[in-house]
């Protein structure tokens, strides 16, 4: 198993990004706010998931063990694939997936594009007692100006499944709001909140 990558920064596509290493360029798949942290031409450390399929081998990544523990322990419900347990660390920081596990809370899960109230629940019984403790909260992104905030969090957006007018309606609103976030993370999740009521 790949467990780890570390290496410059050759491209960030939206739902992706792509470490040499050693001579070799790695695609990573990964969340949009980890993607919003790398830069082309710099040094990256992702915590890596190798997911093996007949048909295909794709490294996903993290920005620590601690997600990466997450995406795999996911993956372990039924009809939870690495695309869908992806989406969830879009969606939620890892405290706060613990925090929606061991409590039960299916409006947050139900959040995630792909989980319904039935998977939520079936999510909730068979990992409470697996999350552990919620650990200290990892610090937000650095603060960046709407104009790169907005395209950066509509694309994602559209690469979860969104359309794009739903998902700048979406944008638009969390960044007219007054006490609303302004970083990348921060819209994301704010605007999936959003979509999700609409569903």
């Amino acid at each position: 198993m790949i467990a780890s990558v570390r290496g410059r920064v050759q491209a960030v596509a939206l739902d992706h990004v792509v470490v040499e290493v050693a001579g070799i360029g790695l695609a990573v798949r990964t969340t949009p706010a980890t993607l919003a942290t790398l830069r082309r031409g710099d040094e990256a450390e992702l915590m890596t998931s190798l997911v093996i399929r007949e048909d295909s081998w794709t490294l996903y990544g993290f920005v620590d063990a601690d997600a990466r523990t997450l995406f795999e322990l996911v993956q372990t419900v039924s009809g939870i694939g690495p695309r869908i347990a992806l989406a969830m660390l879009a969606v939620l920081e890892p405290d706060q997936l613990r925090h929606a596990l061991s409590d039960g809370d299916l409006t947050a899960l139900t959040q995630v594009p792909g989980i319904g109230r039935k998977g939520a629940e079936r999510l909730v019984v068979e990992l409470r007692d697996k999350v552990g403790p919620a650990g200290s909260a990892g610090a937000g992104l650095p603060s960046s100006a709407v104009s790169q905030v907005r395209p950066s969090v509509v694309d994602a957006l559209v690469g979860l499944g969104f359309t794009g007018k739903q998902a700048e309606q979406a944008v638009d609103a969390v960044l007219a709001e007054p006490d609303g976030p302004d970083d990348t993370a921060g819209v994301l999740r704010r605007s999936l909140a959003i979509l999700g009521r609409k569903r």
